[in-house]
């Protein structure tokens, strides 16, 4: 991974056969990035993507293999007992143009990825919600 900064901007350029998600959090928290925002683009040839299914609170996965675009990829920053919280999901496509979307699971860059992390003053946390089943911006 490569990057520059410009204020409280970074660009980032991942590179082939990194993950996505592992990498995005270790940059996070190296530069102590709490809560912020993410938008990216490129290409994946292994990627899982989830469904959050409300009536049951859960999580269904699928895994994608192949010349897959990601495009786009959004997503914000958060943080959970301390730790960085990606919340991302991303838009894909496959070698037939056929597109799929979800919860970002997981991906391994197969040629580039590159993305820009917005870094807000501040700390936002997350807590579970029982009723929702999902950990939510904590605003209170």
């Amino acid at each position: 991974m490569k990057f520059k900064k410009f204020g409280q901007k970074y660009v980032i350029r991942i590179e082939k056969g990194e993950e996505i998600i592992a990498t995005l959090e270790k940059f996070c928290q190296k530069e102590n990035i709490k809560a912020g925002s993410i938008i990216g683009i490129g290409a994946a040839g292994e990627l899982e993507i989830g469904h959050f299914e409300a009536a049951t609170k859960e999580y269904h996965s699928k895994k994608f293999e192949g010349d897959l675009e990601i495009a786009p990829l959004a997503g914000n920053i958060s943080t959970k007992d301390g730790e960085v919280y990606l919340h991302i999901h991303a838009n894909i496509s496959d070698a037939e143009l056929k597109s799929y979307s979800g919860h970002l699971n997981s991906a391994i860059v197969s040629a580039t990825f590159e993305c820009i992390i917005k870094k807000f003053e501040g700390q936002i946390g997350r807590k579970f919600s029982p009723e929702i089943g999902l950990n939510l911006f904590d605003l209170e």
